[in-house]
């Protein structure tokens, strides 16, 4: 009942922040500012979830609160695929300039190079989980060496679409991708729904799981695509932001002293729309736009990782 009630009052925040942004300031204007306001609300709620949901069943899989599915090198693969496009065909072709078709070609990119690492870490069945890791480690940091290699000779033009697409922006989002979006977010977590009952044995080991009935390396690499196709949306749908994950789902971890993944992945998809609507709300009002969201949220994300570690480095 106690979490119960947690999430009840956090629901009500994030309603009351949501009302806040859609509503203040419209002085009248509200065929032409609500709508667009509440896009941009949409966007923030479903990448807020698809965020929080991926990274706690990331985390829940390779047994440590400190990784996000970012490790994989998702994030560095669309930054790459932005900039070689932007380099070899230009600011002005239609895979920049056309959102809906930069928003396949993304998406599918990543979703595919997400299903060839998976397939090369179960194809032999004994590698570890942390072998994954290490793999998407350096494929991304390879990844960033090509696009830091391409944005240094690449015109100084183009070059500042490249920086636009590198930072997560909810300012000029496209309302078709937003749909799209959130039909993807809602068969990916009706599929992941039925499976929060093996997550919850999952995070007792893997051992443990397969002695009570769990068919480990099958439910791993499901959540796993599961991961990478909502990583692959909200990243396509308004950019990479590399700590957002990691703090709200230690903050729910902190907040819900519980193993049930529907009460941790609630709490933390709500505490990520709070901090996006009400970040953004900021970013507005406070700051009249001199700053952006995700600058705001990767500093403030670098300083809490800074801390989880130790912490962790305290507590071994």
């Amino acid at each position: 009942m106690r979490n119960r009630t947690k999430l009840l009052i956090l629901a009500v925040a994030a309603l009351v922040f949501c009302g806040l942004y859609l509503f203040q300031g419209l002085n009248g204007s509200y065929d032409y500012a609500l709508p667009r306001r509440g896009i941009k609300v949409v966007a923030m709620a479903l990448t807020g979830v698809a965020i929080a949901y991926s990274t706690v069943i990331f985390q829940t899989i390779t047994h440590n609160r400190i990784l996000t599915p970012s490790i994989m090198g998702l994030d560095s693969l669309y930054i790459l695929l932005q900039t070689v496009l932007i380099f070899f065909l230009g600011s002005t072709h239609v895979t920049i300039v056309n959102k809906q078709v930069n928003f396949v070609l993304s998406v599918g990119a990543m979703v595919v190079f997400a299903l060839l690492l998976y397939q090369f870490l179960f194809k032999a069945g004994k590698r570890p989980i942390y072998f994954l890791l290490l793999v998407g480690i350096i494929v991304g940091t390879f990844f960033q060496s090509i696009s830091t290699f391409l944005q240094v000779l690449i015109d100084p033009n183009e070059f500042l679409r490249v920086q636009d697409k590198s930072f997560a922006s909810f300012n000029n989002i496209n309302g078709d991708l937003v749909w799209w979006s959130l039909g993807i977010l809602i068969i990916t977590l009706i599929i992941g729904w039925r499976k929060f009952n093996e997550l919850d044995v999952l995070s007792l080991g893997r051992d443990t799981a397969i002695n009570l009935g769990v068919n480990h390396d099958s439910i791993v690499k499901t959540m796993l695509i599961l991961s990478s196709v909502l990583i692959a949306v909200s990243t396509a749908l308004v950019g990479p932001i590399t700590f957002f994950g990691l703090i709200v789902a230690n903050l729910s971890y902190q907040s819900f002293k519980t193993y049930k993944h529907s009460i941790l992945i609630a709490g933390a998809s709500v505490m990520s729309i709070i901090a996006l609507v009400g970040g953004q709300w900021v970013v507005e009002r406070v700051f009249t736009f001199s700053t952006t969201l995700s600058v705001i949220i990767n500093f403030v994300g670098g300083a809490y990782f800074i801390y989880l570690l130790l912490k962790e480095s305290r507590s071994a």
